[in-house]
């Protein structure tokens, strides 16, 4: 026997694929068979392509559209259906495939089952309720990422932070966020954020995609993970149409990572606006309060002159001079007016006078003179006697006088002159007024006599 194969037993590929198809199609026949629905698609010709899987298995269905319209559910990924197939081949690929002939549900799906399994479970136990939530951190300076340094969601949520505050720090926990592992990987990322306790808020999440790629943040491990989890959890898991066991235990359920990132920040331009406003609301107030305490300030200065003796005595000096100018302007008319009345006299006397009263009249006019001459000197003594005793007077009311006899003049700080312990508190600055100046102090103490 030839060891060389011949020409009737050499196959090309689409040989061989046309011939195992038929093997296929001819030797199994029809077929019934359970699974759980996943990857389901339906391209615009109207065929369903899925993939029908158990704990151990899957394989590639199509099920061509003049046989999808007599089905009485829509389908979705994780549903448990029965279908009628005939077992082929897909001749171009080689990829073994059933061809669905007709279908109908089986019950909600594995996944399912174990998801309501376990909501159910972490509900009876307390932790989904709203009362053991935790509101997210006002003004976050640090925000934890925990997922895949390759994945889509990270880049989202980069740009998001990035934009609408530059000046947040981000520290990423990167992690495996679906097959084998993952879920204990993501809880691993959780506690060692919380073990280094970084951060003040956590994003737990990753893009969309099926029911089995998401399914890691369905298990238990995760879930209680985040339960426990000391720093805030926004969990941000696919698009806002998927729901997850994450989404429930977290603190807060973002619809995509992007939104998460939205829920963890603030927009920097809309604080810098707000900031703004208030700057000018306070230099507003700042230059009112201002202008008040000036418009004060002046008319307490204005009061503080008016009551200074300082100026009392200006005005009492003025009166002085006044009061002098008047009495010698009364002494220089007294002393014209007596002039006058002599040269009357003598004219008087040189007109009506004979030779024997002569030495008479000049006798007379002597005495006259002598007592005119006298009365002057004295009148002016008086007058300067009352100049005198008008400026003891003065003097003696001054308030200077008595402050260089020692005394002193006090004010409280509306200006009013202190006339009573009662009238001053514990504290309050007062000002007194010596012959030289002005000090000022504190009141430390208070003693009111009895």
């Amino acid at each position: 026997m030839s060891m060389y194969p011949t020409n009737d037993n050499i196959y090309n590929v689409s040989q061989l694929n046309s011939d195992v198809r038929l093997l296929l199609e001819n030797g199994m026949g029809i077929v019934w068979l359970i699974g759980e629905m996943s990857n389901f698609s339906m391209p615009i010709s109207g065929h369903w392509y899925f993939t029908l899987k158990d704990c151990d298995a899957q394989i590639k269905c199509v099920m061509f559209r003049g046989n999808n319209n007599r089905v009485m559910f829509t389908p979705t990924n994780g549903n448990q259906v029965l279908v009628r197939a005939r077992i082929s081949l897909y001749e171009p690929r080689g990829n073994f495939q059933i061809i669905a002939e007709s279908m109908q549900q089986e019950g909600d799906g594995l996944l399912q089952q174990q998801f309501k399994k376990l909501k159910s479970q972490l509900t009876s136990e307390g932790l989904l309720t709203k009362e053991i939530k935790r509101s997210l951190p006002r003004q976050p300076r640090k925000i934890g990422i925990v997922t895949s340094k390759t994945g889509a969601a990270l880049p989202d949520i980069l740009n998001v932070l990035k934009r609408r505050d530059p000046t947040l720090s981000v520290i990423i926990y990167p992690t495996k966020v679906q097959g084998k592992d993952a879920a204990i990987q993501i809880a691993q990322a959780i506690r060692h954020a919380n073990s280094r306790n970084e951060c003040d808020v956590l994003i737990v999440g990753r893009g969309g995609g099926s029911l089995e790629d998401l399914w890691a943040f369905n298990e238990e491990i995760v879930a209680r993970t985040i339960a426990a989890s000391i720093i805030p959890v926004v969990s941000a898991v696919g698009h806002e149409v998927d729901f997850t066991i994450s989404d429930f235990v977290a603190d807060v359920r973002a619809p995509t990572p992007s939104a998460a990132a939205e829920l963890v920040s603030h927009d920097i331009s809309l604080r810098i606006q707000q900031l703004s406003q208030r700057t000018d609301r306070l230099a507003h107030t700042f230059t009112t309060h201002i202008s008040h305490y000036i418009i004060k300030l002046t008319h307490l200065v204005h009061r503080l002159a008016m009551r200074n003796p300082r100026v009392q005595l200006r005005q009492q000096t003025q009166q002085f001079d006044e009061l002098e100018r008047r009495i010698c302007k009364s002494i220089s008319q007294k002393l014209q007016s007596n002039r006058e009345h002599l040269n009357h006299s003598i004219q008087r006397i040189k007109r009506y006078s004979s030779s024997n009263q002569i030495p008479q009249l000049k006798t007379q006019l002597g005495y006259s003179e002598r007592r005119l001459i006298d009365a002057i000197p004295n009148q002016l003594r008086q007058q300067q006697h009352a100049l005198a005793l008008q400026v003891k007077t003065l003097n003696a009311i001054s308030p200077l006088t008595t402050l260089v006899r020692g005394y002193s003049i006090t004010c409280n700080q509306n200006g009013r002159i202190l006339k009573s312990c009662k009238d001053v508190s514990v504290g309050e600055v007062i000002t007194t007024s010596l012959s030289d100046g002005e000090i000022q102090s504190e009141i430390l103490w208070e003693n009111p006599s009895r």
